[in-house]
């Protein structure tokens, strides 16, 4: 068994094999002191993908290398428990993205390893003479799709039989989007009830800096949102759906998608159609419902791009900020900072030292 590809790959399954053969199961693995590396490890795992969008390096190599070993291991499962009793989709997000970024940048190393990867993801590829790999187009769609630069439209790709020829960083970043999209589709696990009391300390301090993250990240850096920093496209639309006309759905979508990204709840949104003189709740709150993932358990849309308002034909009344930004949320963070700059308390003058 290569223990040392075990531990960098963690969720390939000779780690599940290597973990079963060494160790002494789950409930050990959360309890035993034995094991307190371990879960130290699994709690910097998420703590890095959560503060530095990284997973930290770990020593695999030199003294003590199987013990380490066992422990990095070990660890991706003892992570994996800690984001699924979490349950949030911006931590689950950021875990995946953090641990698949990792095996792309190991894979820069360790090119022995790269069939083996692929084929546990399921990626339909060959190696070519040259140095390229030939990866087949249904994968390469599959997990291209989400990369919008020019170079990685398909039309653009050297397409032989079937397969697209791509130098190796290129399929590497495929292979990252693959187990990207796994570890999303896999989490959250079923937590046994009788597990959580020992997860909960790393749990509580992993919930803690998640809520300052969102604080931090949101457009309204947790406070009421406020009219006069929303966009004009945005004005526009909440006074036409306030004056009854009837908009169309791109403008309903925008509209909210914008105020669900804001942190408006459901009450707050279906209250700005409300004012309507034909409002309709019925078929209102259903399109809230759907928008904000509320009626099937996601987080919602994401809110269009100032390109695809403009597509739409729903980009109204742009003024000269506008013409800086490329999303309507950019614009309200902005307006939001220059609010909080002009509100600010003046600097107190320096104390001059006394004789």
């Amino acid at each position: 068994m290569d223990t040392l590809r075990a531990a960098r790959y963690p969720f390939l399954p000779e780690a599940a094999a290597f973990a079963e053969k060494e160790s002494e199961g789950l409930e050990q693995l959360l309890s035993s002191p034995s094991y307190m590396d371990a879960r130290k490890r699994g709690l910097a795992r998420v703590m890095g993908a959560l503060e530095n969008h990284e997973i930290p390096d770990a020593t695999l190599i030199g003294t003590a290398q199987d013990y380490n070993r066992l422990m990095e291991v070990l660890s991706y499962p003892y992570a994996r428990m800690l984001v699924s009793v979490i349950d949030d989709r911006l931590l689950t997000k950021k875990y995946a993205l953090a641990e698949a970024v990792r095996m792309n940048t190991l894979l820069h190393q360790d090119r022995d390893s790269l069939s083996t990867v692929a084929a546990d993801l399921e990626v339909k590829a060959q190696n070519n003479p040259d140095g390229t790999v030939s990866i087949h187009f249904a994968d390469f769609l599959r997990y291209s799709y989400i990369l919008k630069a020019v170079e990685w439209k398909l039309i653009n790709m050297d397409v032989r039989r079937g397969f697209v020829r791509l130098e190796s960083t290129k399929f590497d970043r495929l292979l990252q989007n693959a187990l990207q999209n796994r570890i999303e589709d896999e989490l959250p696990l079923t937590v046994p009830d009788r597990f959580k009391p020992f997860l909960q300390a790393d749990i509580d301090h992993i919930s803690m800096v998640l809520a300052e993250t969102k604080r931090r990240l949101s457009p309204t850096g947790g406070e009421a949102v406020k009219d006069g920093y929303l966009p004009p496209c945005i004005r526009a639309i909440i006074a036409s759906a306030q004056a009854g006309m009837n908009l169309p759905h791109s403008a309903r979508f925008a509209l909210v998608s914008f105020l669900h990204a804001l942190g408006m709840n459901y009450d707050q949104i279906i209250g700005v159609f409300a004012q309507s003189p034909d409002f309709d709740e019925s078929v209102s709150a259903y399109q809230i419902k759907h928008i904000t993932g509320e009626l099937n358990g996601t987080e919602g849309y994401t809110p269009p791009e100032c390109g695809t308002m403009k597509t739409n034909g729903i980009c109204f009344n742009p003024d000269e900020l506008c013409e800086h930004i490329h999303h309507p949320l950019n614009y309200y963070r902005i307006r939001a900072r220059e609010g909080k700059q002009r509100n600010a308390p003046p600097a107190q003058p320096a104390e001059l030292p006394k004789d």
